[in-house]
C-alpha cells in the first residue's frame, strides 16, 4: 500500500470540507514511537460525514467490506490503494478527540492529525471488548503506546472499568 498516495487524497477530501478527522491504528502508533507493521490506513471521522464518506471511498474504486454504524472497512483493487477502515463517533467524543489532536510525522515529510495517547488506548479498549479476537493486539498496543509515550497508566485505567475489564487493565500494568 503507498501510504503517503492514499493519505494525501483522504486528507484533501477532509480539507475541501474543511471537516476534522485523525489518523489511528498503526501509523499513529507510530507517529507516538510505538510503531508496529501495519498494512492498512486508520482513521477516525465524525459520524455525520458517514454517507459522503463512503461514497467518496466506492468512487474512489474502494469496496465496501463492512459497514456499522460506528465502522466501516473499504477494499481497493489495486495494492497501491490498499484498505482503508474508518472510526466515526459522535459530535461529543469528535469534539473531545479532534480537540486535543495534534499534527505528527507520520512518513518522511507527511504530517496529519493523530489523536492523544489518551484518546487511542480508549479506542483500543472499546475495540477490544467489541472484537475479544484481537483483544491481544490491542491490549500489546496498548502497552507499547504507554512505554512510548511515558503516558502515565493510571491515566487510562477508567477507559478499563467504564466497561468492565479490569483484569485487562491487571493484565496491561503488569506489563509495564
Amino acid at each position: 500500500m503507498d501510504f503517503a498516495l492514499v493519505l494525501r487524497i483522504v486528507r484533501d477530501w477532509f480539507d475541501e470540507r474543511r471537516a476534522d478527522w485523525a489518523v489511528v491504528g498503526g501509523l499513529a502508533l507510530a507517529a507516538h514511537g510505538a510503531g508496529r507493521l501495519t498494512n492498512d490506513l486508520d482513521i477516525v471521522a465524525p459520524r455525520s460525514l458517514q454517507e459522503e464518506l463512503i461514497s467518496f471511498l466506492e468512487q474512489a474504486g474502494y469496496r465496501t467490506l463492512h459497514r456499522s454504524e460506528g465502522y466501516s472497512n473499504h477494499l481497493h483493487g489495486q495494492a497501491a490503494f490498499g484498505r482503508v477502515d474508518v472510526v466515526y463517533v459522535d459530535p461529543r467524543t469528535g469534539g473531545e478527540l479532534f480537540a486535543a489532536a495534534r499534527t505528527l510525522e507520520l512518513l518522511p515529510g507527511l504530517s496529519a492529525r493523530v489523536p492523544r495517547v489518551e484518546h487511542l488506548v480508549a479506542m483500543k479498549v472499546l475495540a477490544a471488548k467489541n472484537d475479544p479476537s484481537r483483544a491481544l493486539q490491542e491490549l500489546a498496543d496498548i502497552v507499547s503506546l504507554l512505554r512510548a509515550s511515558g503516558t502515565a497508566a493510571g491515566v487510562v485505567r477508567g477507559y478499563f472499568e467504564r466497561h468492565g475489564m479490569l483484569e485487562d487493565w491487571r493484565r496491561v500494568r503488569d506489563a509495564l
